[in-house]
């Protein structure tokens, strides 16, 4: 996995409702550190945007999708941009009611899920965290998901090493690679090994996924501390 980019994070706003995307991009544009390059009305439209800036060289870092749209819905969308685009990480928007939708997001490859009812600054730390391949659960839904979550993987935690399980914990505390090299005194280059080995052994794609499959296999409880 590459290391994030320098400058701002470019982002991709997907969802049916104009007046939500205006919303998004009113407060997105007046921070400094995001940049929104992209909006689409629908999931065909999401992925004829993102291809289109791919072209130009432009290529959104994070896109934040909507789940239930008209066609191609945002589940759908979301598995084909992330089978087609390793570097991009797509972020679901979701009510808390659609526990379900997020469950199918994230099993198609989702980084991780924002509440359309998230305040402003609670949006612009999500797509932050989804750019650095950081999104701790949010406490509202992680029980939810924790009962819901049907792992991709079959593979046993018992295929994980005595180390990859101590990472598991970790990542599901909602640490990043650099913070987990700091706890447990390794290089940052070590903890990206032994996350990428978790999600092959677990059959996942995700951090995100991977922390649900500790949650839900009893490896880490549903509210970690800080």
């Amino acid at each position: 996995m590459n290391e994030p980019d320098p400058g701002p994070i470019r982002v991709c706003l997907v969802d049916d409702h104009a007046v939500v995307r205006r919303g998004l991009r009113g407060y997105l544009d007046l921070v400094e550190d995001i940049e929104v390059v992209g909006e689409a009305g629908d999931g065909q439209a999401a992925l004829d945007t993102v291809a289109a800036l791919v072209a130009e060289q432009r290529a959104p870092h994070v896109v934040l999708m909507d789940l239930l749209m008209p066609g191609l819905d945002g589940v759908t969308a979301t598995r084909l941009l992330t089978q087609q685009y390793e570097d991009i990480a797509v972020m679901a928007m979701t009510s808390y009611s659609e526990v379900e939708r997020i469950r199918s997001a994230l099993e198609a490859g989702a980084s991780g899920y924002l509440l359309k009812d998230a305040e402003a600054d609670e949006v612009a730390d999500g797509i932050r965290k989804a750019h650095r391949r950081e999104m701790p659960l949010g406490a509202a839904v992680s029980r939810q998901l924790a009962r819901a979550f049907s792992a991709t993987g079959q593979a046993a935690l018992g295929t994980l090493t005595a180390r990859e399980h101590e990472v598991l914990l970790l990542i599901a505390a909602g640490m990043s690679n650099r913070e987990i090299a700091s706890r447990l005194v390794i290089s940052e280059r070590t903890a990206r090994t032994h996350v990428s080995s978790i999600l092959e052994k677990l059959e996942l794609r995700s951090r995100t996924q991977a922390a649900l499959y500790a949650i839900q296999h009893g490896v880490a409880p549903a509210h970690p501390s800080p």
